[in-house]
């Protein structure tokens, strides 16, 4: 019996077309249900798969058009030249004059990035120091990881000069707690980030102390909306959902006297 053919143009001039797509779209392209026969196919092309949407998206390494730090998305899906998340962080790492914070990291790359950072300095990819009361991520070599120490406490310094604290006024914490009433759950978790991010380190729990939230629900918000992997037909209107119902008089039960 013949053996049946996938020729590995019919993948590509789909990916050339819809630019990435997932495992079982590039199935579909190619009629076949192996997975093996896929990836064989991808390989000799010259692939990258997605490091933000857990890796599911795929695309040939010829359709991306990088930005200056070697990062592309289409459609808030985010690929790297460097590969997965965790090779992109190191990257990042190693490169940042100053080292990086998560929440660095998380703003450039988009997507929620501690795991990553965690993983690569438990196994000692990476070193991890504190400064400026927060953890900042260094390059394991002593020579770049001491000017790193040294850019980043400089910059820790300036900051605590130049740079004021950011407060809210009675007025605008009253406007931010009454504008969250308005919203749905799941608004106001993205809302919640929002309002963190302009807080930088520390948000979270100002603002979650200030709505009556749990920090990581505002963490959750903040890393949602940033990396853009947001379900927009579950985001309701202002004002949609069921109307609410309006008490009705009862009838007065008193009848004349006859």
């Amino acid at each position: 019996m013949a053996r049946t053919k996938f020729p590995a143009d019919r993948l590509r001039d789909f990916l050339q077309e819809e630019k990435i797509a997932t495992l079982e779209e590039l199935k579909n392209a190619l009629r076949t249900t192996g997975t093996m026969t896929v990836f064989r196919k991808l390989k000799a092309l010259g692939y990258l798969s997605s490091y933000s949407h857990r890796g599911k998206y795929y695309t040939l390494r010829e359709i991306p058009d990088f930005d200056e730090h070697g990062l592309w998305d289409w459609r808030a899906v985010w690929f790297s030249k460097y590969g997965n998340l965790v090779e992109t962080a190191r990257e990042f790492v190693e490169e940042v004059e100053s080292g990086v914070t998560a929440r660095e990291l998380e703003s450039i790359l988009h997507v929620e990035c501690k795991r990553a950072l965690l993983k690569l300095y438990r196994e000692k990819q990476v070193a991890r120091a504190k400064i400026g009361g927060v953890q900042v991520y260094l390059s394991n070599h002593k020579g770049k990881q001491r000017s790193q120490k040294l850019r980043r406490k400089d910059s820790a310094a300036s900051a605590n000069v130049m740079v004021p604290q950011v407060s809210l006024s009675h007025e605008l914490k009253a406007a931010i707690i009454l504008f969250f009433s308005l919203l749905d759950e799941r608004q106001r978790r993205l809302y919640a980030g929002l309002e963190s991010q302009k807080f930088g380190h520390g948000g979270d729990r100002k603002i979650a102390k200030l709505l009556g939230l749990d920090a990581h629900t505002v963490s959750k918000g903040r890393r949602d909306l940033f990396s853009g992997e947001i379900d927009r037909e579950r985001i309701r209107h202002l004002g949609g959902g069921r109307k609410r119902l309006e008490k009705k008089r009862p009838r007065s039960s008193n009848k004349s006297n006859v």
